[in-house]
């Protein structure tokens, strides 16, 4: 018996191809249906395509080709998970570009498979995606790691210092005793470190922060 998915459901995990290539998708999908406890449900052509199919079957992964005519990958991949919350977005592409990688990352792929990988490293993905955990090709994993080194911190030397202090559970007022400023102005630093993470929250700032190496 399947384990369940990290949506919890049980059974086989079931996967949704999306390449522009038809003899790509064809090769993908016979990989993974020789496989135990893996199910290939549909496949698209387009990232328009994908985002259709995955409101309608509902797959636990969706396999994506990261670059297609349309709509690529990457705003196929946030549309789905705004659109499919349970479902988990691995991109399968050729590319190994820096911006790529970071792209759909951010996006909020769940990994992240150059085309070459084996049988075994596609089931491996699928597999471990289904978890809830994420999925790297090791060169890319590299590469992901070097380019968010290199990147420019978004927030300010005190807005940093506002969430460390935040992810040790201090409130606002005590965090401005701390620093020496007012409790008001702690929490525009707050409201500027959300807008520039993209979060509504201070745990979500904190937790966003941490997973990019800021908080470091």
């Amino acid at each position: 018996m399947a384990e369940p998915t990290a949506s919890g459901r049980s059974g086989p995990i079931r996967v949704l191809l999306a390449d522009d290539h038809p003899v790509v998708r064809e090769g993908l999908s016979a990989m993974l249906e020789s496989a135990d406890g893996i199910t290939v449900v549909g496949q698209a052509g387009s990232g328009e395509e994908a985002v259709v199919q995955a409101v309608a079957l509902q797959p636990d992964i969706t396999l994506l080709d990261l670059r297609m005519g349309g709509m690529d990958g990457v705003e196929a991949t946030g549309q789905i998970l705004r659109q499919v919350p349970g479902c988990k977005v691995v991109i399968v592409t050729t590319y190994e570009d820096d911006s790529d990688i970071l792209r759909a990352v951010e996006a909020g792929a769940a990994g992240y498979l150059l085309k070459g990988s084996s049988r075994q490293e596609l089931i491996d993905a699928v597999q471990t995606a289904a978890r809830g955990e994420t999925v790297l090709t090791p060169s890319l994993a590299g590469k992901l790691f070097r380019t968010r080194v290199a990147e420019p911190s978004p927030l300010s030397g005190r807005e940093r210092e506002v969430l460390r202090l935040v992810g040790r559970g201090l409130t606002n007022a005590e965090i401005g005793a701390q620093l020496f400023v007012s409790e008001a102005t702690v929490k525009t630093h707050l409201l500027r470190s959300y807008r520039k993470l993209g979060v509504s929250d201070r745990t979500a700032a904190v937790m966003t922060a941490m997973e990019r190496g800021l908080l470091s």
